[in-house]
């Protein structure tokens, strides 16, 4: 993939901190190459944050990750869908969807891939891919909610992505408690798909739709 065939990149994030985690280098890499990419995250997660933090915690965090991803804050889309309930919010959703469709008109769109078994990130796949079917679809893995993962395409990154990456999710500090957020973990995760294409680091994708031009 080159820059000249996804000048438009658009990450479908169903919370704050899911793009990254799941196409954190990719973002870091296609910006590098002169890509303009876009961040949509569906929900702040108020209610899901401990009683202690401010309401507008992860809005804070996000702007901060991104900005280390190298996206700047007027590419940066945010919602507040309420967590966990996105399935009933699935047409207000994509209704959204179709409304950056228009105005973004993307060449590659990430989201969560199809095995993903979180209630939200199922929904933002679903309503995802109806609203983007006519544009090339990667779907990223997170392998706490995978059970099964097709990993049927591969984006090599090097080190320097990898550490932006690592920098980007470190701003999450509300959320250090989770183990996926470990910095062992995600390089390990990390060098496990470039062992597999033969490099030092990638990230894995199952390829949804996929159109040449």
């Amino acid at each position: 993939m080159t820059n000249k065939k996804n000048n438009t990149v658009v990450v479908l994030a169903p919370h704050t901190d899911d793009g990254e985690l799941g196409c954190g280098g990719a973002i870091a890499k296609f910006i590098k190459e002169g890509s303009n990419v876009y961040y949509i995250a569906f929900s702040l997660c108020k209610t899901s944050l401990p009683s202690h933090l401010a309401t507008n915690t992860l809005e804070i965090e996000v702007k901060a990750a991104t900005r280390i991803l190298g996206i700047p804050e007027s590419n940066l889309i945010t919602f507040d869908f309420e967590v966990r309930k996105f399935k009933e919010q699935r047409q207000e959703i994509l209704e959204e969807l179709i409304k950056l469709r228009a105005k973004l008109n993307p060449d590659l769109v990430f989201l969560p891939c199809s095995t993903d078994i979180h209630q939200d990130h199922q929904t933002i796949h679903d309503e995802g891919v109806r609203a983007f079917k006519q544009t090339s679809i990667l779907g990223y893995e997170m392998p706490w909610n995978n059970i099964s993962l097709y990993t049927t395409s591969f984006i090599k990154l090097r080190e320097e992505e990898l550490a932006i990456k690592v920098k980007a999710l470190g701003e999450y500090k509300s959320q250090n408690h989770r183990n996926y957020l470990n910095e062992n973990f995600i390089r390990s995760l990390a060098t496990t798909r470039g062992v597999q294409i033969g490099t030092e680091y990638a990230e894995a994708y199952e390829v949804i739709r996929w159109i040449w031009s």
